[in-house]
Protein backbone atom coordinates (compact mmCIF):
# COMPACT_ATOMS: atom_id res chain seq x y z
CA UNK A 1 0.00 0.00 0.00
CA UNK A 2 2.88 2.21 -0.35
CA UNK A 3 1.00 4.56 -3.00
CA UNK A 4 -1.51 5.34 -0.41
CA UNK A 5 0.92 6.68 2.31
CA UNK A 6 2.34 9.02 -0.92
CA UNK A 7 -1.31 10.35 -1.27
CA UNK A 8 -2.73 13.12 1.42
CA UNK A 9 -5.88 12.31 3.40
CA UNK A 10 -7.74 14.46 5.47
CA UNK A 11 -11.48 15.03 5.92
CA UNK A 12 -13.23 18.21 4.71
CA UNK A 13 -16.52 19.91 6.70
CA UNK A 14 -19.04 20.70 3.58
CA UNK A 15 -22.53 21.04 3.28
CA UNK A 16 -23.35 19.88 6.58
CA UNK A 17 -21.79 16.86 6.42
CA UNK A 18 -17.35 15.72 6.62
CA UNK A 19 -15.93 14.16 3.20
CA UNK A 20 -12.64 12.33 2.97
CA UNK A 21 -10.62 13.23 -0.06
CA UNK A 22 -7.10 12.00 -1.31
CA UNK A 23 -4.55 14.27 -2.39
CA UNK A 24 -1.59 15.12 -3.91
CA UNK A 25 0.86 17.74 -6.09
CA UNK A 26 0.22 21.59 -6.42
CA UNK A 27 -1.14 23.34 -9.60
CA UNK A 28 -4.09 23.82 -11.00
CA UNK A 29 -6.91 22.23 -8.84
CA UNK A 30 -8.38 18.64 -10.98
CA UNK A 31 -11.41 17.18 -8.92
CA UNK A 32 -11.96 13.21 -9.44
CA UNK A 33 -15.61 11.91 -9.23
CA UNK A 34 -15.72 7.90 -8.54
CA UNK A 35 -18.96 6.16 -9.42
CA UNK A 36 -20.41 3.14 -7.93
CA UNK A 37 -19.39 1.00 -6.36
CA UNK A 38 -16.37 2.73 -5.88
CA UNK A 39 -13.84 4.97 -3.85
CA UNK A 40 -11.29 7.59 -4.78
CA UNK A 41 -8.81 4.81 -5.36
CA UNK A 42 -10.44 3.75 -8.72
CA UNK A 43 -8.71 6.84 -9.87
CA UNK A 44 -5.27 5.83 -7.97
CA UNK A 45 -3.62 5.82 -11.79
CA UNK A 46 -4.69 9.30 -12.83
CA UNK A 47 -3.37 10.97 -9.43
CA UNK A 48 -0.02 10.48 -9.33
CA UNK A 49 -0.01 10.96 -13.35
CA UNK A 50 -1.80 14.07 -12.87
CA UNK A 51 0.26 15.43 -9.81
CA UNK A 52 3.22 14.34 -11.71
CA UNK A 53 2.59 17.16 -14.83
CA UNK A 54 1.84 19.95 -12.72
CA UNK A 55 -2.14 19.57 -11.07
CA UNK A 56 -3.17 19.92 -7.53
CA UNK A 57 -5.23 16.66 -7.54
CA UNK A 58 -8.34 15.60 -5.03
CA UNK A 59 -10.71 12.95 -5.09
CA UNK A 60 -13.05 12.47 -2.64
CA UNK A 61 -14.78 9.85 -1.28
CA UNK A 62 -18.36 11.34 -2.50
CA UNK A 63 -20.83 11.10 0.38
CA UNK A 64 -22.07 7.60 1.39
CA UNK A 65 -18.55 6.22 0.55
CA UNK A 66 -15.76 5.20 2.21
CA UNK A 67 -14.76 7.50 4.82
CA UNK A 68 -16.98 10.55 3.93
CA UNK A 69 -20.16 10.42 5.74
CA UNK A 70 -23.08 8.55 5.22
CA UNK A 71 -26.83 10.33 6.14
CA UNK A 72 -29.22 7.57 6.35
CA UNK A 73 -32.17 9.57 4.48
CA UNK A 74 -32.61 8.70 0.69
CA UNK A 75 -33.31 12.05 0.32
CA UNK A 76 -30.27 13.53 1.15
CA UNK A 77 -28.97 11.91 -1.67
CA UNK A 78 -29.70 14.05 -4.56
CA UNK A 79 -27.64 15.49 -6.92
CA UNK A 80 -28.37 19.07 -5.54
CA UNK A 81 -27.00 17.54 -2.32
CA UNK A 82 -23.71 16.11 -3.78
CA UNK A 83 -23.26 19.27 -6.10
CA UNK A 84 -23.15 21.24 -2.82
CA UNK A 85 -20.61 19.02 -1.28
CA UNK A 86 -18.48 19.88 -3.72
CA UNK A 87 -19.08 23.38 -3.90
CA UNK A 88 -17.65 23.52 -0.54
CA UNK A 89 -14.63 21.37 -1.31
CA UNK A 90 -13.78 24.37 -3.78
CA UNK A 91 -14.93 26.98 -1.58
CA UNK A 92 -12.07 25.19 1.32
CA UNK A 93 -9.11 25.03 -1.02
CA UNK A 94 -10.10 28.78 -2.51
CA UNK A 95 -10.53 27.99 -5.80
CA UNK A 96 -13.30 30.10 -7.90
CA UNK A 97 -12.76 27.50 -10.69
CA UNK A 98 -11.62 23.75 -11.03
CA UNK A 99 -11.32 21.05 -13.70
CA UNK A 100 -13.80 18.43 -12.62
CA UNK A 101 -13.08 14.63 -13.88
CA UNK A 102 -16.12 12.21 -13.52
CA UNK A 103 -16.73 8.53 -14.05
CA UNK A 104 -20.54 6.19 -14.00
CA UNK A 105 -22.16 8.28 -11.04
CA UNK A 106 -19.24 10.60 -10.64
CA UNK A 107 -20.02 11.96 -14.21
CA UNK A 108 -23.60 12.17 -13.41
CA UNK A 109 -22.47 14.87 -10.63
CA UNK A 110 -19.49 16.16 -13.05
CA UNK A 111 -22.61 16.77 -15.64
CA UNK A 112 -24.78 19.06 -13.25
CA UNK A 113 -22.10 20.60 -11.44
CA UNK A 114 -21.46 21.98 -14.71
CA UNK A 115 -25.00 22.55 -15.77
CA UNK A 116 -26.00 24.50 -11.79
CA UNK A 117 -22.66 26.13 -12.02
CA UNK A 118 -20.79 26.89 -14.66
CA UNK A 119 -19.04 29.31 -13.38
CA UNK A 120 -16.89 27.19 -11.44
CA UNK A 121 -16.16 24.49 -14.01
CA UNK A 122 -12.66 25.43 -16.33
CA UNK A 123 -13.90 21.98 -18.01
CA UNK A 124 -14.85 18.41 -17.82
CA UNK A 125 -13.73 15.60 -18.64
CA UNK A 126 -16.48 12.94 -18.26
CA UNK A 127 -16.28 9.44 -18.64
CA UNK A 128 -19.02 5.98 -19.37
CA UNK A 129 -22.02 8.21 -18.36
CA UNK A 130 -22.98 11.07 -21.26
CA UNK A 131 -25.63 13.47 -20.23
CA UNK A 132 -29.30 12.64 -21.11
CA UNK A 133 -32.12 15.11 -21.36
CA UNK A 134 -34.57 15.13 -19.20
CA UNK A 135 -37.68 13.48 -19.68
CA UNK A 136 -40.11 16.20 -19.40
CA UNK A 137 -43.30 14.30 -18.35
CA UNK A 138 -41.83 10.98 -17.47
CA UNK A 139 -39.91 9.96 -14.04
CA UNK A 140 -36.09 8.49 -14.29
CA UNK A 141 -37.03 4.75 -12.98
CA UNK A 142 -39.97 4.74 -14.87
CA UNK A 143 -38.18 5.80 -18.15
CA UNK A 144 -35.55 2.89 -16.92
CA UNK A 145 -38.24 0.26 -16.55
CA UNK A 146 -39.70 1.14 -19.64
CA UNK A 147 -36.64 0.57 -21.41
CA UNK A 148 -34.96 -2.10 -19.78
CA UNK A 149 -37.69 -3.57 -17.88
CA UNK A 150 -37.38 -4.70 -13.82
CA UNK A 151 -34.48 -6.88 -13.83
CA UNK A 152 -32.61 -3.65 -14.60
CA UNK A 153 -30.47 -2.39 -11.39
CA UNK A 154 -31.61 0.91 -11.43
CA UNK A 155 -35.16 -0.78 -10.45
CA UNK A 156 -33.91 -3.40 -7.74
CA UNK A 157 -32.04 -0.71 -6.01
CA UNK A 158 -35.14 1.18 -5.34
CA UNK A 159 -36.36 -1.08 -2.45
CA UNK A 160 -34.54 0.31 0.40
CA UNK A 161 -33.13 -3.00 1.96
CA UNK A 162 -33.16 -5.62 -0.82
CA UNK A 163 -29.65 -4.78 -2.77
CA UNK A 164 -28.37 -5.02 0.69
CA UNK A 165 -29.98 -8.16 1.80
CA UNK A 166 -28.90 -9.83 -1.76
CA UNK A 167 -25.06 -8.36 -1.37
CA UNK A 168 -24.90 -9.80 1.94
CA UNK A 169 -25.40 -13.40 0.61
CA UNK A 170 -21.55 -12.89 -0.64
CA UNK A 171 -18.35 -11.71 1.06
CA UNK A 172 -17.56 -8.59 0.07
CA UNK A 173 -14.23 -9.19 -2.39
CA UNK A 174 -16.77 -11.39 -4.15
CA UNK A 175 -19.44 -8.32 -4.47
CA UNK A 176 -16.59 -6.40 -5.49
CA UNK A 177 -15.28 -8.95 -8.40
CA UNK A 178 -18.37 -9.31 -9.43
CA UNK A 179 -18.68 -5.53 -10.24
CA UNK A 180 -15.68 -4.15 -11.21
CA UNK A 181 -15.32 -6.93 -13.64
CA UNK A 182 -18.80 -6.92 -15.02
CA UNK A 183 -19.21 -7.94 -18.64
CA UNK A 184 -22.62 -9.23 -19.36
CA UNK A 185 -25.57 -6.67 -19.51
CA UNK A 186 -26.75 -4.88 -16.10
CA UNK A 187 -30.33 -5.93 -16.77
CA UNK A 188 -31.37 -9.51 -14.92
CA UNK A 189 -34.05 -12.09 -15.43
CA UNK A 190 -36.96 -10.56 -13.28
CA UNK A 191 -36.89 -13.50 -11.03
CA UNK A 192 -33.15 -12.84 -10.15
CA UNK A 193 -31.36 -10.59 -7.62
CA UNK A 194 -29.01 -8.43 -10.28
CA UNK A 195 -26.10 -9.87 -7.90
CA UNK A 196 -26.60 -12.82 -8.13
CA UNK A 197 -26.69 -12.50 -12.22
CA UNK A 198 -23.46 -11.07 -12.60
CA UNK A 199 -20.93 -13.24 -13.05
CA UNK A 200 -18.26 -14.39 -11.01
CA UNK A 201 -14.59 -14.59 -12.90
CA UNK A 202 -12.74 -17.16 -12.28
CA UNK A 203 -9.47 -15.36 -12.55
CA UNK A 204 -8.12 -11.60 -12.78
CA UNK A 205 -7.38 -9.53 -15.60
CA UNK A 206 -3.76 -7.55 -15.62
CA UNK A 207 -5.33 -3.83 -14.66
CA UNK A 208 -6.81 -5.58 -11.35
CA UNK A 209 -5.07 -6.72 -8.35
CA UNK A 210 -6.25 -8.74 -5.39
CA UNK A 211 -4.99 -5.96 -3.24
CA UNK A 212 -6.88 -3.64 -5.43
CA UNK A 213 -10.05 -5.37 -4.79
CA UNK A 214 -8.92 -5.65 -0.97
CA UNK A 215 -9.11 -2.22 -0.71
CA UNK A 216 -12.94 -1.52 -2.21
CA UNK A 217 -14.04 -4.56 0.08
CA UNK A 218 -12.34 -3.38 3.22
CA UNK A 219 -14.37 -0.45 3.22
CA UNK A 220 -17.40 -1.36 2.08
CA UNK A 221 -17.10 -3.92 4.93
CA UNK A 222 -16.35 -0.97 7.46
CA UNK A 223 -18.94 1.84 5.77
CA UNK A 224 -21.88 -0.62 3.79
CA UNK A 225 -23.78 -0.35 0.64
CA UNK A 226 -26.88 1.72 1.88
CA UNK A 227 -25.27 4.77 1.25
CA UNK A 228 -24.32 4.21 -2.23
CA UNK A 229 -27.53 2.73 -3.23
CA UNK A 230 -29.25 5.42 -1.82
CA UNK A 231 -28.34 7.74 -5.05
CA UNK A 232 -30.30 5.15 -6.69
CA UNK A 233 -33.39 5.66 -4.51
CA UNK A 234 -32.99 9.54 -4.60
CA UNK A 235 -33.12 9.57 -8.60
CA UNK A 236 -37.19 10.50 -8.96
CA UNK A 237 -36.54 13.04 -5.98
CA UNK A 238 -33.88 14.99 -8.16
CA UNK A 239 -36.12 14.50 -11.72
CA UNK A 240 -38.69 16.33 -9.71
CA UNK A 241 -36.29 18.97 -8.84
CA UNK A 242 -34.41 19.69 -11.79
CA UNK A 243 -37.74 20.48 -13.61
CA UNK A 244 -36.32 24.32 -13.84
CA UNK A 245 -33.39 22.86 -15.59
CA UNK A 246 -35.61 21.29 -18.57
CA UNK A 247 -34.02 21.61 -21.90
CA UNK A 248 -30.39 23.32 -20.66
CA UNK A 249 -27.58 22.85 -21.97
CA UNK A 250 -24.35 22.48 -20.66
CA UNK A 251 -22.29 24.90 -21.82
CA UNK A 252 -18.52 24.33 -20.19
CA UNK A 253 -15.57 22.70 -22.64
CA UNK A 254 -16.13 18.59 -22.47
CA UNK A 255 -14.44 15.51 -23.21
CA UNK A 256 -16.16 12.20 -23.27
CA UNK A 257 -14.79 8.73 -22.53
CA UNK A 258 -16.38 5.93 -23.28
CA UNK A 259 -15.14 1.92 -23.66
CA UNK A 260 -15.65 0.70 -26.94
CA UNK A 261 -16.96 -2.51 -24.86
CA UNK A 262 -18.97 -0.50 -22.14
CA UNK A 263 -22.40 -2.39 -21.31
CA UNK A 264 -23.98 0.79 -21.10
CA UNK A 265 -22.54 1.92 -24.83
CA UNK A 266 -23.78 -1.07 -26.44
CA UNK A 267 -27.33 -1.27 -24.97
CA UNK A 268 -29.91 0.99 -25.02
CA UNK A 269 -29.07 3.14 -28.14
CA UNK A 270 -26.45 4.97 -26.35
CA UNK A 271 -23.93 4.29 -29.11
CA UNK A 272 -25.80 5.83 -31.25
CA UNK A 273 -27.11 9.45 -28.45
CA UNK A 274 -23.36 9.15 -28.30
CA UNK A 275 -22.31 9.88 -31.70
CA UNK A 276 -25.15 11.60 -32.83
CA UNK A 277 -26.84 15.25 -33.13
CA UNK A 278 -28.68 15.42 -29.48
CA UNK A 279 -26.02 15.15 -27.53
CA UNK A 280 -23.48 17.37 -29.51
CA UNK A 281 -27.05 19.67 -28.79
CA UNK A 282 -27.15 19.02 -25.57
CA UNK A 283 -23.53 19.53 -24.94
CA UNK A 284 -22.24 22.33 -28.00
CA UNK A 285 -18.51 21.94 -27.13
CA UNK A 286 -18.40 18.68 -26.99
CA UNK A 287 -15.32 16.15 -28.29
CA UNK A 288 -16.17 12.44 -27.91
CA UNK A 289 -13.26 9.90 -27.34
CA UNK A 290 -13.66 5.69 -27.43
CA UNK A 291 -11.28 4.32 -25.74
CA UNK A 292 -10.42 0.62 -25.27
CA UNK A 293 -12.32 -1.35 -22.58
CA UNK A 294 -15.35 -2.03 -20.67
CA UNK A 295 -16.95 0.04 -18.07
CA UNK A 296 -14.04 0.96 -15.65
CA UNK A 297 -11.84 2.44 -17.89
CA UNK A 298 -9.86 4.71 -15.62
CA UNK A 299 -8.45 1.43 -14.01
CA UNK A 300 -8.80 -0.69 -17.29
CA UNK A 301 -7.10 1.16 -19.47
CA UNK A 302 -5.27 4.02 -17.46
CA UNK A 303 -2.35 4.88 -19.70
CA UNK A 304 -4.51 6.29 -22.52
CA UNK A 305 -7.32 7.56 -20.51
CA UNK A 306 -4.74 9.80 -18.35
CA UNK A 307 -3.23 11.12 -21.04
CA UNK A 308 -6.49 12.00 -23.01
CA UNK A 309 -7.12 14.02 -19.17
CA UNK A 310 -4.38 15.92 -19.15
CA UNK A 311 -4.36 16.34 -23.24
CA UNK A 312 -8.01 18.20 -22.29
CA UNK A 313 -6.29 19.99 -19.39
CA UNK A 314 -3.61 21.40 -21.35
CA UNK A 315 -5.72 22.38 -24.23
CA UNK A 316 -7.86 24.50 -21.84
CA UNK A 317 -5.42 26.07 -19.29
CA UNK A 318 -6.33 27.45 -15.80
CA UNK A 319 -6.38 31.32 -16.33
CA UNK A 320 -3.82 32.82 -13.97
Amino acid sequence: MDFMINVNHKRIKTNGIWLHVAEKGTGPLVLLLHGFPELWYSWRHQIEYLAESGYHVVAPDLRGYGDSDAPLNPNSYTIFHIVGDLIGLLDHFGQQKAYVVGHDWGAVVGWNLSLFRPDRVIGLVNLSVPYFPRSPTTKTTESIRQIFGDGSHVIQFQEPGRAERAFARYDYMTVMKKFLLVTNKMIAPTDMEFIDYLETQSSLPPWLTEEDIRVFAEKFEESGFTGPLNYYRAMDLTWELLAPWQGSKIMVPVKFMVGDKDFGFKSGGTSEFVQGDEFRSLVPDLEVVIVGGHHFIQQENPQEVSSQILSFLRQHPADE
